[in-house]
């Protein structure tokens, strides 16, 4: 198995303002001895460590880190994509083979529609020429401007954060997130992390079933050989913790053939971030 998705940080609340008052359980050190020891429990070889700050020095630490510990496989890093010296900020880790790709907090932006500016498609296009990955982490809303966005790019990777965090509750399905994210599956060039679910949930509980319709939604939609498994650890703490998290997927994937589950669980991971490159 693949974890396609998770965060490292040495706390602090200036650096990591995010993490308020509210999610006491996330205000701690999540370093990679922490993660192996989970990892090593469920059975999960590699994982990919994704940025959780805007800032150079988040990319380059992390690959400090990937470099020192063969288990983490990629990295997904942040650089100024809407900057004129994109180009050269990607020449500078052009060496650093452990990074996969880069990633901006589009969800955070006061504009909606960040991601038709100029600069940062520019960026975009430079990011296709050095073959990296481009994950986009959005809320629903932003999913038919992330539409025209790939579209824009048809030679760009992209990988679809947290299935575009949809609203989850017991009382309504979220028709118009099914709509639109049918439509973004329609792009051959786009792949999808079912990550970072539990943590969209309204209620105060959860179980499989509540979120099994999502998972149906995206495992048709994009099908096995487009659909990775990540665990969005430690943010998934707020809700689960990270066996249960693994074994909540495994379960949801027990209808599916030995490839197909092979698919979600690996091969889609490996395949979209060339992590045997």
């Amino acid at each position: 198995m693949i974890d396609a998705h998770h965060h490292f940080w040495q706390f602090d609340p200036v650096q990591y303002g995010w993490i308020d008052s509210q999610m006491h359980v996330l205000r701690r050190d999540f370093l990679p001895e922490h993660l192996q020891k989970l990892t090593k429990e469920v059975g999960i070889e590699g994982v990919i460590s994704v940025q959780a700050r805007q800032m150079m020095t988040e990319t380059q630490w992390l690959l400090d880190m990937a470099e020192s510990h063969e288990f983490i496989r990629g990295v997904v890093g942040w650089l100024p994509l809407v900057d004129a010296d994109i180009a050269y900020d990607l020449q500078r880790f052009a060496g650093r083979k452990k990074l996969k790709g880069l990633r901006h907090v589009l969800q955070d932006e006061p504009d909606d529609f960040y991601m038709n500016r100029t600069e940062f498609n520019r960026g975009l296009t430079c990011l296709t020429q050095m073959n990296l990955v481009y994950d986009i982490l959005i809320f629903a809303r932003h999913l038919p401007q992330t539409i025209e966005l790939v579209d824009r790019h048809p030679n760009q990777r992209f990988v679809l954060d947290h299935i575009a965090k949809p609203t989850i509750a017991a009382t309504r399905f979220d028709d118009d997130w099914r709509d639109n994210i049918r439509k973004l599956a329609e792009r051959p060039h786009v792949t999808c992390k079912f990550s970072g679910v539990v943590t969209e949930v309204q209620d105060a509980e959860w179980d499989i079933e509540l979120i099994r319709p999502y998972w149906d939604t995206v495992l048709e939609a994009f099908g096995p050989d487009r659909l990775m498994f990540g665990s969005d650890w430690p943010v998934c703490l707020l809700r689960t913790d990270y066996t249960a998290w693994v074994q909540t997927v495994q379960t949801l994937t027990d209808d599916l053939t030995e490839s197909e589950q092979q698919d979600v669980l690996h091969n889609t991971a490996v395949r979209a971030y060339q992590l045997n490159d």
